[in-house]
Parts: C-alpha cells; structure tokens; sequence
C-alpha cells in the first residue's frame, strides 16, 4: 500500500485554516526572479553498498595526517593522549548537570576547581571562572566587564584581533550603547602605539588585544599596559593558543587585568571549527564582575575539604540585567 502523506482534502483545510488559498500563496513573498522554475538536476537514487563506496571513495582523498597545517587562527591541531577521552567521560564528570547539590557533585566542582587553578596560574591573575562558551564569546565578555568596571562606553579593539571574535563583540555591544573602536597596527602587525594613544581618552574603559595576535606577533604588553592604566582604563588580553603560556610570560605579570581566550588546546579535537571551551581570569578586585560561575574550596562542619560554587552572578540566580552573563 503506498504511503499518501497528505490527501487533496486534508491540503485544503490546511490552507483553509491558515488563511490562504494555495500552496503558491505561500511563498509570495519570495521573489519571482530567485524562484527554481524546474526540478533540480540530481541523480538517481543509490544502494545501501553505492553510498558506503561512493562516500569511502571521497574519504581516501583525506590525507590531512601528511601534512603540517599552521592555519591557526584559534583551532589547533594538537596530539591528545587517549586518556583525555577516558577521564572525561567518566561518571562523576559528566552525569551531573549544574552542581547546585554539591554534597552529590564533588567529582565536577574538583574539576572545575583545578581547571580553574591552571587558567590562575597559566594567566598571572588571581581569579578565573569555571569557563565561557568558547574564544570569541569570551572576547565579547571581557569588553561587557570593563564596562561594568570602569562604567565607561568607550571600548577599543585591537585590528589585528581575530576577525571573528571581532564580529561576535559587534553582535554583544550592538545594542548596548557602546562604542567599539578598532586600533590599527604597524607594519611589523604590532599595536600601532601612536594610533592607540590618540585614541584613548576619558571614556575609554577597556583595550582588547590579542597576544599572540591574528598574524602570530607577540605584543609588548608591559608597554600596552602602561599606556591603558595612564588613561584610568583597563587591559584586556585575548589568548587563543593558552599553550603558548608555557612558555610566554603570564599577562597578569605584564599588567592584563583581565586574560580570556580559547581552551580548545587543551585537548579538545578540531570538531570543524567548534564547539571548544572559553576561559577567563581576572584581579581579585574584579571578581564580583566576572561572568559566569565559580567553584571555590572550603571545609564543611566536620572539618573535611569539600567543594562549592561559589560565586554564580546569573540570570538564574539574580535579576536579569543585574546578571554578570546568562553563561
């Protein structure tokens, strides 16, 4: 018996009770001159055993482990030892949700915890979150917190930041009554010094730049620093490949107040392009304005080392725009 999804009756109280005449109706507001006049042109249907070859043979062009690929721009293709895999998909990692409970929850508030400690100590800050969304989302957060910081609207991004986390802060601030303004860069792919200082004035809060940046030069941010903190604004530093901290001078050291970027080296895989895990850390003086949650230590009444969240300045938790993030 063949299957009829839809009879000629049933077509007609549909459009009866949408308000509508015919199908064609629907589509009225697609114009006339993009519209297909005819079937597309594909070919015929395939066996179960044609597609498995038809898409083996595809897959034998796939050569990429031949090859040194320094693309870069904030994905990295990094070994991952196979037990990255195995602990984080053990039970008591990734069975809970949100920690609310913490007496039933130690595994993840550990984890989050010492997560935590490695971005303090990769970064030269104090405080850091449990993480943020990815790279860009966490760019786009940094600038928001030093508007709540400094109460400034003036916000100013490097050019030769990560043209995609540009566009993300575009989107965040685009309706916020913030100004974003790009400083250039010099010939050797540095912050131009000259375009930056003409650039801050009263209102600035916050410059953004990426170390290291788009073009893989190392800014001088002692230097950056020092200019910012003159003008009573803050540094914030995006950091898209956290590995080269090891062997880089931490911001915090050099005079970032705030440091966040893209975890993804830390053992996640490509993944085409996403998702990966946001990062951020901060000077203890800024911590009640550091989106997202906390995991901190402490004792519980017995004397024994337990862990809590201990900050969670949400919308969930707090009133909508009071919120740090809805992360």
């Amino acid at each position: 018996m063949s299957y009829i999804p839809i009879s000629d009756q049933d077509k007609k109280e549909m459009l009866a009770r949408i308000g509508v005449e015919t199908v064609e109706d629907l589509f009225c507001c697609i114009p006339e001159s993009v519209r297909l006049k005819s079937l597309l042109n594909l070919p015929g249907p395939l066996s179960e055993p044609e597609i498995l070859e038809y898409f083996e043979e595809r897959g034998r062009k796939n050569s990429y482990d031949c090859y040194l690929s320094f693309l870069g721009g904030g994905a990295y293709d990094h070994f991952i030892p196979a037990v990255v895999d195995y602990l984080s998909s053990r039970g008591e990692f990734v069975s809970p949700y949100t920690p609310y409970q913490p007496e039933v929850s130690q595994g993840t508030l550990q984890v989050i915890f010492e997560f935590q400690t490695l971005v303090c100590q990769l970064t030269g800050l104090d405080i850091a979150n449990a993480s943020l969304y990815d790279g860009a989302t966490g760019a786009a957060e940094a600038v928001l917190m030093a508007n709540r910081v400094k109460n400034k609207k003036r916000l100013l991004v490097a050019a030769n930041l990560n043209p995609q986390y540009r566009q993300v802060i575009y989107t965040y601030t685009r309706n916020l009554g913030l100004e974003v303004v790009e400083i250039p860069y010099d010939r050797m792919g540095r912050i131009d010094q000259k375009g930056l200082e003409s650039a801050l004035n009263s209102h600035t809060s916050v410059l953004l730049c990426q170390s290291p940046n788009y073009f893989g030069v190392v800014e001088d941010l002692q230097a950056l620093g020092q200019t910012v903190h003159g003008h009573d604004a803050l540094l914030a530093v995006v950091v898209s490949e956290p590995l080269s901290l090891g062997l880089l001078e931490a911001p915090g050291k050099l005079g970032a107040d705030i440091v966040t970027g893209e975890a993804q080296s830390f053992g996640l895989p490509l993944s085409y392009g996403g998702p990966y895990l946001g990062f951020m850390a901060c000077k203890k003086e800024f911590v009640r304005q550091l989106p997202g949650r906390i995991a901190g230590q402490t004792v519980d009444a017995e004397g024994r080392r337990g862990f809590v969240l201990t900050l969670s300045t949400r919308e969930q938790h707090i009133r909508r725009e009071k919120a740090t993030s809805n992360i």
